[in-house]
């Protein structure tokens, strides 16, 4: 991580999370800090993408990682993220710059996705310039889970999320 201007060049860190029976892709933008020194997707406590995911499957919230994934593929829900590295200001989404996309095309080529979807504007922005013209699939935006989305509060999320079910 190289800083500039408040600015630190971060690359992804870890993998995405997928099998061969993955039929649902979940993509955000890039993992947040507290994701990236947990090396895993939403791990900022206040984060609600694990809270969303229980409440939609009538499910408990999975706590370790261990049970993230166990949960993700039990749904057959693969997760990535359309950046694998930029240059960004802490966690901020609007500040991110510089971007290298990730290859997607590794889940779509290994397991049957039958639907992607954004986790927020701008995963769905990022998306539709760096990667749709590679994959030519269609993408459904999602609102965001991140704290930082205060107009949307649980309920409002779950009924907009309830179409990847």
């Amino acid at each position: 991580m190289i800083e500039k201007n408040n600015y630190t060049h971060v690359r992804h860190g870890f993998e995405p999370l997928y099998d061969s029976f993955s039929n649902i892709l979940i993509l955000g933008t890039m993992p947040s800090v507290k994701s990236r020194e947990q090396n895993f997707y939403y791990g900022h406590p206040r984060n609600r993408f694990w809270k969303l995911l229980a409440a939609l499957y009538n499910d408990t919230v999975p706590e370790t990682i261990d049970e993230k994934k166990a949960f993700l593929h039990r749904r057959h829900i693969a997760l990535w993220d359309v950046i694998s590295e930029c240059d960004i200001i802490g966690s901020s989404d609007s500040s991110i710059k510089n971007v290298v996309p990730a290859d997607i095309s590794v889940i779509l080529n290994s397991a049957d996705i039958r639907c992607i979807y954004a986790n927020g504007t701008k995963a769905y922005d990022l998306y539709m310039k760096y990667a749709y013209g590679m994959t030519k699939r269609e993408i459904v935006k999602l609102p965001s889970t991140s704290p930082a989305n205060a107009a949307f509060q649980m309920d409002r999320l779950i009924h907009a999320w309830g179409i990847i079910l």
